[in-house]
């Protein structure tokens, strides 16, 4: 990494190189900067919301796993705080200086000047307005609901049990995106993933997800976990389905996942439940934009369907 960073007035030099392990131990008991803090907590947060490891993330990235730590950890990259110093000076975002599209023009910044201060629940109804505007759908919490159900949460929630038995129940095709995923890829989804990268298993993941709406007007689909980090396959997928998030405690998940012998993305750590609840809470804001919501460690696994099957036919008002 080059030492000729621009400085920050009153930022030490050494922030801008990887620490050493003392250097680290020093810079980890100094008093933090809130923006450098502020920008660890995201990365960890969207790191926690892909389910990746920070070693998979470096190794992503081309940076040292050091380097990714230090900024998690809110003691690495004075250019940032430079580049927020010259945004202030500019008196705009950060994210105008830095090209985000949601600045690039007039009307693009006149809308966030609109939405910046609303709160989740007014965000939500202006995504669901505007997708109608749109005509791509966006969910509604009236008017009839779309007959294709899709269960998301985390791996180990009871999606592929719970589906299987509603799709049998209502009549519906059931549809394991997982599964659809590795048909389209020709290979397993790890293989996919450790062959070709994340960015091609979100984009086996959105084609099969089109091909499942396309395909089945009313249906059970079993989404994968992750499918929430990809804001235009979850916005496809609120828009056209009936949405509910089966939830667990992360005890559940983790006994469920072991019993299927799965620890995927979990496999490479010693931290395996840390990791779990890491991502739990990551994710946990997008799964609860579903419609639904239904607590499977709430009580065993019949009277969890029951509640399920009541709920989802009162939904799409069918005799129950």
């Amino acid at each position: 990494m080059s030492s000729n960073i621009m400085q920050s007035p009153g930022y030490s030099p050494a922030l801008t190189q990887v620490q050493s392990p003392p250097a680290q131990n020093q810079a980890l008991a100094e008093p933090k900067n809130p923006s450098l803090l502020a920008l660890g907590d995201r990365v960890r947060r969207l790191r926690a919301s892909r389910g990746m490891t920070r070693k998979a993330v470096a190794l992503a990235a081309d940076v040292s796993e050091r380097h990714l730590a230090n900024l998690e950890y809110g003691i690495g990259n004075a250019s940032f705080l430079v580049l927020q110093q010259v945004a202030a000076a500019l008196h705009c975002s950060l994210a105008e200086l830095v090209g985000d599209v949601s600045t690039s023009t007039p009307e693009w910044l006149l809308i966030r000047e609109l939405l910046t201060p609303c709160d989740e629940a007014v965000l939500r109804r202006v995504r669901i307005a505007l997708g109608g505007l749109l005509g791509k759908g966006g969910g509604s919490a009236v008017g009839p609901r779309s007959p294709r159900i899709a269960l998301i949460g985390l791996r180990g929630a009871g999606k592929s049990t719970l589906g299987q038995r509603l799709a049998d129940d209502l009549g519906f095709a059931f549809v394991e995106l997982s599964r659809e995923i590795e048909k389209f890829a020709g290979c397993s989804i790890g293989e996919i993933q450790s062959l070709y990268g994340q960015n091609a298993y979100r984009r086996y993941e959105r084609r099969a997800l089109e091909e499942a709406i396309q395909t089945h007007p009313e249906a059970v689909i079993a989404t994968p976990g992750g499918m929430v980090s990809d804001a235009a396959t979850f916005n496809l997928l609120l828009a056209h389905c009936t949405t509910l998030w089966l939830q667990a405690d992360p005890q559940d998940h983790m006994q469920r996942v072991t019993a299927q012998g799965d620890l995927r993305p979990m496999a490479a750590s010693t931290e395996a439940m840390e990791d779990l609840c890491q991502i739990l809470a990551g994710r946990a804001d997008f799964y609860s934009q579903a419609d639904f919501r239904l607590d499977t460690s709430a009580a065993p696994l019949e009277p969890t369907f029951q509640a399920l099957r009541t709920l989802v036919r009162e939904a799409l008002q069918l005799p129950t």
